[in-house]
């Protein structure tokens, strides 16, 4: 089955304070390359979105074997990535949507989001203690809809207009619904 991870890494990263998706991580890896290689355990084709003027994300993401598109729009928020992404990605039986701040989901949560599609999802997405995460699986006959996307909204709104055909998928991943918005996001997360 074609599915196409879609890696949003186009935000503008104002709460970070610096260039977060080239922070490296403990292990010196940057964000949005640990996000990108997660991915692409579960997908063959990565388009990842980038803003103008991110040229050394745009090498480093080309290094993980992503194909790199800049969103001139981007500075409209997600939902003119997610646009731009589908728009590069064209035509395919589904989408894997990932967030480039987002280096700690799991690969076996993406392999599940994948089988959720490809067990017949229209939507789909993992849940940690009911809170809904990412990636968010979007099967291929949302296409159209992905493409005109507009705003700050990402594919929320069109999750919201179909909830009644997202599957949830529960995980044990914290990683799921963990973003990294400020430096302090990096620290472990304390024990619940």
């Amino acid at each position: 089955m074609n599915v196409v991870g879609l890696l949003l890494a186009a935000g503008s990263a104002t709460r970070f304070g610096s260039d977060k998706l080239l922070h490296a991580l403990l292990h010196g890896v940057p964000i949005a390359v640990q996000s990108a290689r997660h991915l692409r355990t579960g997908v063959e084709r990565v388009v990842a979105v980038v803003k103008p003027g991110a040229a050394d994300l745009e090498k480093r993401l080309k290094e993980e074997s992503c194909e790199v598109v800049v969103c001139e729009n981007a500075a409209e928020g997600m939902g003119a990535s997610l646009a731009c992404a589908a728009r590069a990605a064209g035509a395919a039986h589904g989408y894997l949507v990932a967030l480039a701040d987002m280096p700690f989901v799991r690969p076996t949560s993406i392999a599940a989001v994948r089988a959720a599609l490809e067990g017949g999802a229209p939507l789909c997405a993992p849940y940690f203690r009911a809170r809904r995460g990412h990636p968010v699986g979007i099967a291929g006959r949302f296409h159209p809809q992905l493409v005109v996307l507009e705003g700050d909204e990402g594919a929320r709104r069109l999750l919201a207009a179909q909830e009644k055909q997202l599957v949830k998928i529960a995980v044990g991943d914290p990683g799921v619904i963990r973003d990294i918005d400020r430096p302090e996001d990096l620290l472990p997360p304390l024990a619940v």
